[in-house]
């Protein structure tokens, strides 16, 4: 479905007019222009704030030269992973330790007090990491990228964090973004919400947890976490 489509279904379900169009209208329009801005803050909450949507995530690898430290984020890098490390091909067991401290980091970097396993920092849009990484070296990660709107009428079609025609499309359920406009659109009216909040979070659930198969469950660890363990640490995995 559509901006537009999406954004008629609501107009019907919260009682106001139905726009014929949102983005010619838009400085004309009050509706128009607040169905669109509960449009880009829903397709965003849907996106970010729950969980990481498989439709989401993308990888980058960073070569090392053996000097530089600092490096560029992805352009559509949003956040790592709510589980997220930054694994190295020197210690591929050891995933690069993250300093949350800026003041910690300038403790470190001021002894030149850096763990082989490797530190890493995020720093406006760079990660920063040491010690730097040798000529052979690389590091991994999974980030979950800003790429929640499909741009239709652009050219060439593109994607990005909000809607900017008519036409535009959401990369996650649409469905998901028309019951989220729905309850957000009667809470900030003054409305009462609850029900339609309720049904929301309910699709949300239902979706989320078809999103990812559910892992295998030994001695209440998932799997893949129990044979990293084993691979990592060699010993016998606890028994009930």
């Amino acid at each position: 479905m559509s901006l537009i489509s999406v954004v008629q279904d609501v107009c019907v379900l919260v009682g106001v007019e139905r726009p014929s169009a949102i983005f010619a209208a838009i400085t004309t329009d009050r509706t128009a222009q607040e169905m669109l801005a509960t449009a880009n803050e829903m397709v965003a909450q849907t996106a970010f704030d729950y969980r990481d949507w498989t439709a989401l995530i993308k990888t980058a690898t960073i070569p090392g030269d053996g000097v530089t430290t600092s490096f560029p984020l992805p352009g559509d890098f949003r956040r790592l992973l709510i589980d997220g490390n930054i694994w190295s091909s020197i210690t591929p067991q050891t995933p690069l330790v993250f300093i949350s401290s800026f003041d910690e980091w300038i403790y470190r970097e001021a002894g030149n007090y850096w763990i082989y396993a490797g530190q890493y920092i995020i720093q406006g849009n760079n990660i920063l990491i040491q010690p730097p990484l040798p000529p052979t070296a690389t590091v991994k990660f999974a980030y979950v990228c800003n790429n929640i709107v499909n741009n239709n009428n652009a050219v060439p079609h593109g994607v990005s964090d909000r809607f900017m025609s008519d036409e535009d499309t959401t990369v996650l359920d649409e469905r998901l973004l028309k019951l989220g406009m729905i309850w957000k659109w009667k809470y900030d009216k003054g409305a009462p919400y609850a029900e339609d909040m309720g049904t929301y979070t309910d699709a949300l659930m239902m979706r989320a947890g078809k999103d990812q198969p559910a892992p295998i469950m030994v001695n209440r660890v998932p799997l893949m976490n129990s044979v990293r363990a084993t691979v990592a640490y060699p010993w016998p995995l606890p028994t009930p």
